[in-house]
């Protein structure tokens, strides 16, 4: 594990946003730099920390997780379904095909949990028993596993993602009954196949995020980032069950703790200004984020300190995309 001093110095180095001109048309996602070519893609993962649908942080090293950790997954499931991998030439840079994306995010859920406004726990406290077309039995706990994953997902939105039903993405044309057929299996054996790799690894995979795309000739594509802290929740496999008995919350070992955090300390939807993240906080979810990766991998982290901007920028001219 890298040591706290490290991850310290590397502060002033973090990638808040890149500006490649050459690259493409840039879009600014809540996390990632994208620029968009012709016929490909570079997503640059920055620092940016978001969640609430806002920026709360810069984390040191986290660009470069969630690229690495996204990279090793992409090759991990390239059996259960084509990916938009090119290359990777920076330890923070993805290029991908430029396909067509689906505006809908597809959500799996092993367990029920959650404090947002739009996670399942919340709802199911308020009374709600159909939550995105799946209907929960009575009597389900916090942070109780489900009988069977269920899929619940949301629209892609810049604002706000909305809530939604499978019939409701076939009913407004956003997917096809046959499309949405083929990305609901393949996201289920996706979960399965995380969430065997990740408990021989000390982890519980509870839920996920999985983005799907498709090329002119309708061929359909795992897209965007998988099984990464900025896409799942993973809790700590050992400690599980002793915790729930003692009605404890699991041990996070992905940004929830930054959510609950902020949660305590003011209204992240509504508040306009919101407080600086305390520097042993950031500090600490960089190790998390970094732990995470050697736990999903198995292999050592390798930090590549220093400026992160003028690495990537050396390394794209390397490789001839600059």
């Amino acid at each position: 594990m890298i040591l706290d001093n490290v991850i310290k110095r590397q502060i002033k180095f973090t990638l808040c946003e890149t500006d490649f001109k050459n690259l493409g048309k840039k879009y600014k996602g809540k996390v990632r730099d994208v620029y968009i070519s012709k016929d490909k893609i570079f997503l640059i993962s920055t620092d940016r920390q978001s969640a609430f649908d806002r920026n709360l942080a810069i984390i040191p090293f986290k660009g470069q997780v969630l690229t690495q950790t996204s990279a090793f997954w992409f090759d991990k499931t390239r059996d259960i379904i084509p990916n938009h991998i090119i290359d990777v030439p920076d330890p923070n840079v993805i290029v991908a095909k430029n396909l067509n994306v689906f505006p809908v995010e597809v959500i799996v859920r092993g367990y029920i949990t959650g404090v947002t406004d739009t996670a399942a726990w919340t709802a199911y406290q308020k009374g709600e028993r159909t939550f995105c077309g799946n209907v929960l039995p009575e009597g389900l706990k916090k942070n109780q596993k489900f009988e069977k994953p269920i899929i619940t997902p949301t629209t892609k939105s810049e604002e706000h993602d909305e809530q939604i039903s499978a019939e409701e993405i076939v009913k407004r044309k956003l997917m096809t009954q046959e499309q949405w057929d083929y990305v609901a299996d393949k996201a289920l054996k996706l979960f399965k196949r995380g969430t065997r790799f990740t408990n021989k690894n000390g982890l519980i995979l509870v839920d996920t995020k999985y983005e799907f795309g498709y090329d002119d000739k309708g061929k359909i594509y795992l897209i965007d980032e998988i099984n990464t802290p900025d896409s799942a929740r993973f809790w700590l496999k050992d400690n599980y069950k002793e915790r729930i008995a003692k009605g404890e919350e699991p041990e996070n070992i992905d940004k929830e703790f930054l959510r609950l955090w902020f949660k305590e300390h003011c209204d992240p939807y509504r508040d306009k200004v919101l407080p600086e993240a305390p520097e042993d906080l950031v500090i600490e979810l960089s190790k998390r984020y970094i732990k995470l990766n050697e736990m999903t991998t198995g292999k050592q982290f390798k930090a590549e300190a220093g400026d992160v901007k003028k690495r990537i920028e050396k390394n794209l001219k390397n490789a001839g995309y600059l």
